[in-house]
């Protein structure tokens, strides 16, 4: 075990108060509900990064007595006697069958078009789900994943919803809900992976690509294809873009000390690093050997839930290999498969409690592909990383990991072992980034509430408010023309080029009379 003074001691003692304080399960500060609500969450596709999202939502609802019933593809695992998960069967989602690297170099519209077209088209003959369709007004409240799950909205007609949004901020859903957030600060979650500092390009491409993505989505190549399928199931129903704008609220995974400050509706609430928690004793093992590091201390490396280890190409593979091998510190790697060439400093593990590892005091970095719960974990931990990003949001968390001087971000093309041991070095011996991670973990750990009571306070306030139409903004009525005030430009334009035709009649009347008067004086 690791001997800590005193003073450590204590300091430790006191953040673990806090952070249990902000971040626990516990939402006992709230008033006790009216009654006990059902609530619905669908969450059809999905990965197991979302379903942490909405564990803790879940929870915090059954801690108040509520009974929560979720439709998932993967099991989200909560023991909670009040919370009943229903699993649809279908198995055309599944992030864990697929290579990563591949998808990171072929990634496009395809694959979520084909998914979510064969979801729409087969989720309803699914007699659990049909079941479930028929008694939704039984429920208080339906609670759904924001992106992929669009096929899910005859649900949620008619009753009151709200939507999670899991990767923070996506600035397409802000706009649905009324806030556009303008292209010149706020990038693309995917394609652009822009800072939120760009260039005069960076800002046209961006802006191209808001467009593009919002059209190729919603107006072109996937929303018509489920609309289609949709329509033959229900064909009285509403269309779904016109159902989604009927959210009451939505929760964003996010938070503006992680993050930079936009501009947000009451009827956006943010509720980021929800999942994370104060760090729990190590296993033996594990424990002996963070603490067996020294001074020199741990490196932790994994590239999350979704990426298995042995699909990593072998090139990037080795570059790491020798790179440990080179190293004065100990690497925790979590690593799905058999693996040769491992240096003694090195221990490989299937799985590794992540939370737990990046909470001990020896663990210097973190290696990560940069998936936004991982940054949010080691940022609440105050850990600094190493960002690979590979595909999604991950670029974008990583530019903001380089930007923000969080660590550092590398590109998988310039990957070799002198650059991964000259980044790793850089970022263990400069103080400059654990006081940079731990001023934000400071922050992020400052706040009057915890993102789980948010959560739950604004599900209920949704609920008690019978769909809270108060929080709608009043943009999400209006055409893109009313919006952008382009008729209103029109008719500036139009009373301009009346005032100036009536201006040029003036002159002409003016000088005529001008002139003509002087051509008579002449001429007499």
């Amino acid at each position: 075990m690791v001997n800590f003074c005193p003073l450590t001691r204590m300091k430790m003692a006191v953040l673990c108060t806090l952070a249990a304080a902000l971040m626990g399960r516990s939402v006992g500060a709230l008033p006790p509900p009216e009654r006990s609500y059902k609530i619905l969450m669908l969450l059809p596709v999905s990965s197991a990064s979302h379903n942490r999202v909405f564990k803790p939502v879940a929870e915090g609802l059954a801690d108040r007595g509520h009974k929560v019933m979720m439709l998932t593809d993967i099991p989200v695992a909560s023991q909670h006697p009040n919370i009943t998960e229903i699993q649809h069967g279908l198995a055309y989602f599944s992030l864990a069958k697929k290579n990563m690297f591949v998808v990171r170099k072929n990634e496009n519209y395809d694959g979520l078009k084909r998914t979510m077209v064969s979801f729409a088209k087969n989720l309803y003959k699914v007699p659990a789900v049909k079941e479930l369709y028929q008694r939704r007004k039984e429920f208080d409240l339906v609670i759904v994943s924001h992106k992929l799950n669009e096929m899910t909205y005859p649900f949620v007609h008619e009753v009151p919803f709200i939507t999670i949004v899991t990767p923070g901020l996506d600035p397409e859903h802000s706009s649905i809900l009324g806030n556009v957030l303008m292209p010149s600060f706020v990038p693309e979650i995917q394609f652009v992976p822009r800072s939120f500092q760009m260039s005069v390009w960076e800002r046209f491409e961006n802006t191209v690509w808001r467009i593009a993505f919002s059209f190729i989505w919603r107006q072109w190549r996937v929303m018509p294809l489920v609309q289609e399928e949709i329509s033959a199931q229900f064909p009285d129903l509403p269309p779904l873009l016109e159902i989604e704008r009927n959210q009451s609220l939505s929760l964003l995974n996010t938070h503006f000390s992680i993050s930079t400050t936009v501009p947000l509706l009451p009827s956006q609430v943010e509720v980021g690093a929800m999942h994370c928690r104060p760090g729990r004793a190590l296993s033996e093992d594990l424990e002996s050997w963070i603490a067996g590091a020294g001074t020199e201390g741990v490196i932790y490396f994994s590239l999350g839930s979704v990426t298995r280890g042995e699909t990593m190409p072998p090139e990037y593979r080795q570059a790491f290999l020798k790179a440990f091998r080179r190293l004065p510190q100990r690497v925790l790697w979590k690593y799905e498969g058999e693996l040769e060439g491992v240096s003694d400093n090195v221990m490989i593990s299937s799985w590794l409690p992540q939370q737990d590892i990046l909470a001990h005091n020896n663990v210097k970095v973190f290696i990560s592909h940069g998936g936004l719960l991982s940054f949010q974990e080691s940022i609440f931990h105050s850990t600094p990383l190493l960002v690979l990003p590979i595909f999604g949001d991950q670029p974008r968390n990583a530019m903001y990991v380089e930007n923000s001087g969080l660590g550092h971000m590398m590109e998988w093309e310039e990957l070799t072992a002198d650059r991964i041991v000259d980044a790793l070095t850089d970022i263990i011996t400069n103080a400059k980034y654990r006081e940079t991670v731990s001023a934000m973990s400071a922050s992020l750990r400052d706040q009057l509430t915890t993102p789980q009571e948010r959560a739950v306070f604004w599900s209920e306030y949704v609920i008690r408010h019978r769909g809270a139409p108060q929080l709608r903004c009043p943009a999400t009525q209006l055409s893109w023309v009313e919006f952008l005030l382009l008729d209103v430009v029109g008719l500036l334009l139009l009373a301009l080029l009346v005032l100036l035709l009536l201006l040029r009649c003036f002159l002409r009347a003016a000088s005529t009379v001008v002139f003509g008067t002087y051509s008579k004086n002449k001429l007499e």
